[in-house]
């Protein structure tokens, strides 16, 4: 056959590399000789320069799916080089077919005056048309700037609870204790706690079992029992840094 050289760039890749190697040789393309084919390929592949290498990758890629089919077409009746060998065709046969049909197209392109313009540039329009309450504008003005409605001043309804409340004072609820502890009402320190007590209501009852407690006058046991200290619950007063003596 007559030595060939080619260029990567003439061609768009590996199917028209192929396509090119069966016109040159005048090759039926529903009947290729292609064991032919497949040395006529792979000695030209072998012929690109090492720079070139990154370049071909995809016209190496198919020298080694040859080279491969070779190998099986060597071996007697072989079913997968028949299988191999129908895909190329068909897949050069597609190939072929397609490259006809761009150049039809090509041609009857180029007997078509074809006349453009550059496109117009829109003018943007940045009006805001759509409607919201005033409120949501507020909120969304607010989570803009880093603020939220935790941040925001407490409205007086809030307090109204807190203010409403009636006030408890330890010193009440040091006699209420005692009170209870003497006439044997009171014995342990879960008595002195009910979840209907009100916040104010329990907190001065802890602050008066630690009064109590720190100045000596009960004790706390082991299973929560209260019991006083005999002798020491008369002349009960507080003093002037707030404890009970």
């Amino acid at each position: 056959m007559e030595a060939l050289t080619f260029k990567l760039e003439d061609f768009e890749g590996p199917l028209d590399l192929l396509l090119h190697l069966i016109s040159k040789n005048k090759m039926d393309l529903y009947n290729i000789p292609i064991l032919a084919l497949i040395d006529q390929y792979t000695t030209l592949i072998n012929t690109i320069e090492a720079d070139k290498l990154d370049a071909a990758s995809e016209f190496i890629e198919m020298a080694a799916r040859l080279v491969q089919m070779k190998s099986t077409l060597l071996l007697p009746r072989s079913e997968e080089a028949e299988r191999l060998q129908q895909e190329l065709t068909g897949q050069l046969i597609e190939y072929e077919a397609c490259k006809r049909m761009a150049k039809k197209l090509n041609r009857l392109a180029a007997d078509t005056y074809i006349a453009v313009r550059r496109p117009m540039e829109p003018e943007p329009d940045t009006a805001y048309r759509l409607h919201h309450e005033p409120s949501l504008l507020a909120d969304a003005w607010n989570g803009l700037m880093g603020r939220s409605l935790r941040r925001r001043a407490p409205s007086q309804e809030r307090f109204e609870p807190l203010v409403a409340a009636p006030f408890v004072s330890v010193g009440s609820r040091v006699v209420h204790l005692l009170r209870g502890l003497l006439r044997g009402r009171v014995r342990s320190l879960r008595q002195l706690f009910s979840r209907r007590d009100s916040r104010s209501q329990t907190v001065a009852t802890f602050l008066a079992v630690l009064e109590l407690v720190r100045a000596g006058r009960m004790t706390i046991g082991a299973d929560e029992s209260l019991d006083l200290v005999q002798g020491r619950v008369r002349g009960l007063e507080k003093g002037e840094n707030g404890a009970w003596t």
